[in-house]
């Protein structure tokens, strides 16, 4: 089993925000796979699809950003999927706009919504795929990562956005994570 986690804040008003790349990168991988979000639980939203003779879930928590591990740690512990076949898409504000790190684990830096991951999973190892959203002059960060992406950057994010959805399903696929991390790493650099 697979389970791929997009993280975003739930409701109409964030659905545009840069902080919620990830949510965008699942729903358009689920999407490729021919899976609905139509269902809940686990403080999120999930669909699940087979693929290959695996099972891949897709999940979108719930619970706000901050509190994203919650929702990550309860379904990965009731269907039993260990961290290494865990994958997490997210926003980086440390990363330049348009650009992808693809991670085999390590520290969740200043992404609050990874803290709480790492948090409540009780490990740093699993792989996540990083979407540049750097922010290109001084900022209030709070303000930024909850502001909507700009029409002339939409080009860029659709690009990383496609290359998080490609290095996922690659991972979906088997191919190893530094197999991952050497095709993707740097797109849009």
């Amino acid at each position: 089993m697979y389970l791929v986690v997009g993280l975003g804040n739930p409701g109409l008003k964030y659905l545009k925000n840069l902080h919620n790349i990830g949510f965008m990168a699942v729903e358009l991988l689920a999407e490729k796979y021919g899976a609905e979000f139509n269902k809940k639980g686990f403080k999120g939203v999930y669909a699940e699809k087979n693929a290959g003779g695996e099972k891949v879930f897709f999940l979108k928590p719930q619970t706000f950003m901050n509190l994203s591990g919650e929702s990550v740690a309860e379904f990965s512990s009731y269907f039993r999927i260990p961290p290494e076949r865990i994958i997490v898409i997210y926003d980086d504000v440390d990363i330049a706009i348009g650009c992808l790190r693809v991670r085999a684990g390590g520290s969740a830096g200043t992404h609050n919504g990874m803290r709480n991951i790492v948090s409540h999973l009780g490990t740093e190892n699993f792989p996540r795929i990083r979407v540049g959203t750097k922010p290109e002059r001084q900022v209030e960060m709070i303000d930024y990562v909850l502001s909507d992406i700009r029409k002339e950057d939409e080009p860029r994010f659709a690009v990383s956005i496609k290359a998080a959805v490609a290095a996922a399903d690659d991972f979906i696929r088997g191919k190893s994570i530094e197999e991952i991390m050497c095709a993707y790493n740097g797109v849009g650099a």
